[in-house]
């Protein structure tokens, strides 16, 4: 009878290189959802021993202590001891814990094992460690602890071996572990203490090229002026690196779209088939490259180290305006898609910071406006170079990502002024080591959001987009009509009665219609201008979309649908994940009244002095 997969459940600090020791063991293997009931990520992958016994791994959320109330440390903690409802207690306990910092991790591998749980401790990043003249008496170590150790490094092939053995050899023998009972002390910080000084041997405090390096990545001038660098540099390769291959895809799509309407019977179906599906979806999909794109600079930013520093760098500057450092990742992680953003500010553990930083995460530019961005720009701004090097296309990218920050900053500044007991908290975060990105993470991390996109691309946007077809096709043109046969449809009408309110803001009905979908997923707002010009014109030549708009819109126009996006109300799954997280409706009416206000009140301006000026 074959043997039921073992559960492993891993679990440690963050920054311990945990998620990357689960991708090693899994590789692609995985899958990823929310645990029910609540917003916090699932993890989960398999992987066999040597003997063939499979094993389920589960990567639990990152946490320094099991006694804090933050959403994803409760979880974890109710996963290791099995009551987290309709999740099985792991059968084995993995703390991975970094070499190179265990003065900090320890504490937690201790916290972990009063639970009394079948555990072994994985002395990550032991390559680090030794580079550093740090040694670690493993043996000791593991006396000490009353628990099996092993070292690992997860960035190396083969660099869990050890651990895949001793996982076997623990299960197989029976000899799990029980708590220790010198772990039941209260004084955590003083049994660290102790067991580093019998079992570990380290030089200096610090890593001497870590310290080299943050003499200027932290220098309070030189520090701003290279962040500010990097994010200027990630948002020209956006657009200089992913434009081709957007072009590419465009280009295949409507070859693709020519062939599908030569080889169908003239009729709905030839419509359906090349205006929504090749036009609308196609062009959306387009996309995709610039998206991952983005998506790789803040990969590989995240995995190197230098996300934690930017924090502190900015912290200064983001209690000014009413927030604090801890919004700054969870703001750049609503780059992505404000969903994580708004989920990753349970680190902040003031209400308020919270507070605040979930209603301005939103502001920033996230990867679903980008298809917009892209397509406008490419419509309107020529490719032209700054001073022989900088793109302007890029340039006004940059621009459009930088008023959802400065906009950011400004309504974190009116929440401040209207607080009446708004107190100033320190900063307290660990600065993880330098590290180079593994390509082997930074690919599975692209997959992952990859997969994302394109399953939005054929769930609500397909649904989206064959609606907004359906819409534009019928009814048909009553006898003797002389207008296009899309002005007497659903959508010409609806669409000439939602121009009125956005007519002052250079609107057409066309552009007023596509804002109706964009509010479930931004990037719908492309499918359905490409679909409704595509069955306005019965041509599917999605490459040839940017020209339609050109023809159709005024520059003017265009700059106040862009500058629209940027502080527009923000899609149906944000303000759902916004009330699961405050668990209030009334963040819900403020997050989505300030930004209408805000995005009408800016496109105005925007558009009417453009139109008297450009």
């Amino acid at each position: 009878m074959p043997l039921t997969p073992l559960r492993v459940a891993l679990v440690g600090n963050p920054n311990c290189g945990k998620t990357a020791l689960f991708n090693l063991l899994t590789g692609a293997r995985q899958k990823v959802a929310n645990y029910a009931g609540v917003t916090v990520e699932r993890k989960e992958g398999r992987f066999a021993t040597p003997s063939g016994r499979k094993v389920q791994l589960l990567d639990l959320p990152g946490a320094y202590s099991l006694d804090s109330t933050s959403p994803d440390e409760r979880v974890t903690r109710d996963v290791l001891l099995g009551r987290y409802p309709g999740e099985a207690a792991p059968d084995l306990i993995v703390c991975v814990a970094d070499a190179t910092n265990l003065r900090l991790h320890l504490r937690f591998v201790l916290e972990v094992q009063r639970m009394g749980r079948p555990m072994v401790l994985a002395l990550n990043m032991m390559d680090a460690a030794q580079r550093r003249g740090i040694e670690v008496n493993v043996a000791e170590l593991a006396r000490q602890l009353g628990m099996p150790v092993v070292e690992t490094v997860a960035v190396r092939r083969g660099g869990a071996q050890a651990l895949v053995e001793l996982i076997e050899r623990t299960t197989t023998e029976a000899a799990q572990t029980r708590a220790n009972p010198a772990a039941a002390n209260d004084d955590l910080h003083g049994t660290v203490r102790a067991i580093l000084a019998s079992a570990v041997t380290m030089p200096r405090a610090t890593d001497a090229r870590d310290d080299a390096i943050d003499r200027f990545a932290l220098h309070p001038v030189l520090g701003p002026l290279i962040l500010a660098l990097v994010m200027f540099l990630v948002f020209q390769a956006v657009y200089s690196l992913g434009k081709p291959l957007t072009d590419a895809i465009a280009d295949g799509f409507t070859w693709l779209g020519t062939a599908a309407g030569a080889a169908l019977p003239d009729g709905p179906l030839r419509s359906l088939v090349t205006d929504a599906l090749f036009g609308g979806v196609g062009t959306v999909l387009g996309f995709l490259p610039e998206i991952l794109v983005l998506f790789f600079f803040i990969l590989v930013l995240e995995e190197s180290g230098y996300l934690p520093r930017a924090a502190f760098l900015l912290d200064r500057l983001m209690v000014a305006v009413g927030l604090t450092g801890r919004s700054f990742i969870p703001l750049l992680s609503s780059f992505a898609c404000a969903i994580p953003g708004v989920m990753g500010t349970r680190s902040i553990s003031d209400p308020r910071d919270r507070l605040a930083t979930i209603l301005v995460a939103p502001l920033m530019t996230c990867s679903a406006r980008l298809p917009v961005y892209a397509l406008l720009i490419g419509a309107f701004i020529p490719q032209r170079l700054i001073f022989g090097v900088f793109n302007l296309q890029g340039l006004v990218l940059f621009a459009l990502y930088a008023a959802g920050i400065v906009g950011a900053m400004a309504v974190g500044w009116v929440m401040k002024k209207l607080r009446r007991d708004h107190r100033e908290h320190a900063l307290l975060m660990e600065l993880p080591s330098y590290r180079l990105p593994r390509a082997r993470d930074v690919a599975i991390g692209l997959w992952e959001r990859g997969a994302i996109f394109l399953k939005r691309l054929t769930g609500i946007i397909l649904a989206l987009t064959v609606l907004m077809w359906f819409i534009s096709t019928f009814p048909s043109p009553p006898a003797g009509a002389t207008l296009p046969a899309i002005d007497y449809s659903i959508a010409g009408y609806l669409g000439r009665a939602l121009q009125w309110p956005f007519a002052p803001l250079g609107f057409n009905w066309q552009m007023s219609l596509s804002l109706i979908p964009a509010f479930a997923a931004r990037e719908t707002a492309v499918a359905a201008l490409a679909t409704v010009y595509s069955v306005a014109s019965g041509d599917a030549d999605t490459a040839a979309l940017g020209h339609t708009l050109a023809q159709n819109f005024s520059l003017a126009s265009a700059l106040s649908l862009m500058v629209w996006f940027a502080f527009a109300p923000q899609c149906m799954s944000t303000l759902a994940v916004i009330r699961r997280e405050t668990r209030s409706w009334r963040a819900v009416v403020v997050s989505f009244g300030y930004m209408f206000v805000v995005a009408y009140a800016a496109s105005f301006v925007t558009y009417q002095i453009a139109r008297h000026f450009v």
